[in-house]
């Protein structure tokens, strides 16, 4: 088994895998603070929660987008599998011609959404991460990854309204059913959820112009499958793209596949 460790600034996500069966996921909160000895328990707990051992895995992958935490979870990982842990970094082999201004400072979750997108999706292709921040990849009909679009995710989003207005109140993510909100609450809801869906046909539209033919859509994150069923667009949801792309990088750097 493979354990594949994606590290955000809000969750940390792991998946194991089992060949290309992704067999269990599970989410734990980012915390910069906890030692190795905690994380290693915690990863133990809900590893074996779902119903596995940790010592049947062969090797281990991490990208991460908090560089402080990645020495402390390579030593928890490496204490409590006790095999190699790869990591997702500028020298590390991925197969991806990156093509931005400097392509050493390309976040590790988006190497790893690309990879795993070139080795799964028609090109070329637009992948959209519902994460912390919200990012659309793209990735040109021969591969190459040609840049970003960056923009406040979600649940930033939904802080920045209750925190910047005095009558509206913190609410957490939920899906909305009408556009047209009758209360506080639900207009809220509404404007994240319908607003969200309809940046993302805007963007694919103005990204296909951009790239002179229609793109591939895939979209990844927790609240991908939240969001889709509202926009217009032909669009793929595949939340566990980052694991899948861990994956590809591991075998591609271990020659195990």
């Amino acid at each position: 088994m493979v354990l594949t460790v994606d590290v955000g600034n809000t969750n940390i996500v792991l998946g194991g895998f089992e060949d290309d069966k992704l067999l269990f996921v599970t989410r734990l909160c980012t915390d910069k603070y906890k030692m190795p000895d905690e994380y290693a328990i915690s990863f133990k707990g809900v590893i074996e929660f779902h119903g596995y051992s940790v010592d049947k895995f062969d090797g281990a992958i991490i990208s991460s987008v908090v560089p402080p935490l990645l020495p402390t979870l390579k030593k928890a990982i490496s204490s409590l599998l006790g095999c190699k842990v790869f990591t997702v970094s500028p020298g590390t082999k991925t197969g991806l011609n990156i093509r931005i201004d400097n392509p050493g400072i390309l976040g590790a979750d988006l190497v790893c959404s690309a990879v795993a997108a070139m080795n799964r999706y028609k090109m070329p292709c637009i992948i959209v991460d519902l994460g912390t921040a919200t990012k659309f990849s793209v990735l040109d009909k021969d591969k190459f990854f040609l840049g970003v679009s960056i923009m406040p995710g979600v649940n930033i989003s939904l802080d920045a309204l209750s925190k910047n207005t005095a009558q509206l109140p913190h609410i957490e993510f939920e899906n909305a059913h009408t556009v047209i909100g009758t209360n506080s609450i639900d207009s809220m809801r509404s404007g994240i959820v319908f607003g969200t869906a309809s940046m993302i046909d805007g963007m694919i539209e103005r990204l296909n112009a951009e790239i002179g033919q229609e793109a591939t859509v895939v979209v990844t994150g927790g609240i991908a499958e939240n969001i889709v069923p509202h926009c217009k667009s032909k669009i793929n949801t595949n939340p566990n793209l980052v694991l899948y792309g861990l994956l590809d990088i591991y075998y591609k750097n271990t020659k195990t596949k």
